[in-house]
């Protein structure tokens, strides 16, 4: 089992944006102190929910100041650059960490960042799987073209190119949706499965992703390796009792939700629901690593069984504080870790 810290550098209200930059960054630090296995960089636009705007820069900041922890985004916008761009980064932060550096992509939503970068509704509602298939190509060939609709352009060769570059599934897809359960299975890439969803969702979500995987005719040892590394997005605050990390959650993070989800905008004006922040907390305090460390590791490993996913990316900043976050970190190293293992 691997356990990850998932680090949105969110906003929370009354802090400054660069306490939340440095907050996120003392987190990644302490959770390699901690020995998690891996830490997750959000990425956003405009908005105080998460503060990063490339989780790619981030996590080379990252990768620079630790030695052994993995670094991954969860996600990078795909919509919002061109996937040869990306496939550059991704190669070389591959190369110069010893590869410990795993790209997660996801379709985004349908913001206003899709104006201000240039892609439109379209970038959102049809070319995410022609962007996918560009970069997994960058990540296979030696040489790319573009030959579709959105990404045309002349064969250049794949500089530089990691020795084992053709090992994409290092890339993991963000799954929100029947749709992009399908798309990650077509290409036998490992899936990034939210918070949101309880185990019998998930459940349900590998095994659409199983069965696509296997139609499209991948070999049973692909398969079985992808699987291996859906990620499992959850919340983890570590307390003396349940209530007590319960609370903790339930004071800081509605104020942030409601300012954070608050400020997206939608590129096109469509009406935007809103999920009631306190009545959200409450729900992912009952779904997720939140309690006790016995608690914390007995619900974890609940979710490994129910769902096969054995890789965790834990919300770990709810309480709203970075000091509280730092010792959430390492008690979720110090305490919860020992038990699952």
């Amino acid at each position: 089992m691997r356990v990850g810290a998932f680090v949105l550098g969110a906003q929370f209200p009354g802090q400054r944006q660069e306490e939340a930059l440095a907050g996120a960054v003392r987190a990644a630090e302490v959770a390699e102190e901690a020995g998690l296995d891996d830490v997750w960089f959000a990425e956003h636009h405009f908005v105080p929910y998460g503060v990063c705007p490339s989780a790619v820069t981030l996590a080379a900041l990252l990768l620079g100041r630790t030695r052994r922890i993995g670094v991954g985004t969860a996600v990078s916008v795909l919509p919002n650059t061109h996937p040869v761009a990306l496939g550059e980064q991704t190669a070389l932060l591959h190369l110069t960490s010893g590869g410990r550096f795993t790209l997660g992509v996801g379709r985004g939503g349908p913001w206003v960042d899709l104006e201000v970068f240039g892609g439109g509704l379209p970038a959102y509602q049809r070319d995410f799987p022609e962007a996918l298939d560009v970069l997994l190509r960058w990540l296979r060939r030696p040489t790319v073209e573009g030959t579709g609709p959105r990404y045309r352009f002349r064969e250049v060769p794949v500089v530089p190119r990691a020795p084992d570059q053709g090992d994409e599934t290092r890339v993991v897809v963000a799954c929100t949706s029947p749709g992009t359960v399908r798309t990650a299975a077509r290409q036998a890439l490992p899936m990034l499965l939210g918070m949101h969803c309880d185990d019998e969702e998930k459940a349900e979500m590998t095994a659409l992703w199983r069965r696509e995987a296997t139609a499209a005719g991948h070999p049973r040892e692909r398969v079985e390796l992808a699987e291996s590394r859906h990620v499992s997005a959850g919340v983890a605050q570590v307390g003396d009792s349940v209530e007590e990390a319960t609370d903790a959650l339930t004071r800081a993070l509605p104020g942030w939700l409601r300012e954070g989800l608050g400020a997206h905008r939608t590129v096109d004006g469509r009406p935007r629901p809103m999920r009631d922040p306190l009545g959200y907390t409450e729900h992912l305090c009952g779904l997720h690593a939140v309690g006790t460390p016995k608690h914390c590791a007995e619900r974890l490993a609940t979710t490994a069984e129910r769902t096969g996913i054995r890789r965790f990316a834990l919300l770990v900043e709810g309480a709203g504080d970075p000091a509280l976050t730092e010792a959430n970190v390492a008690r979720l190293g110090g305490e919860v870790l020992p038990l699952l293992r």
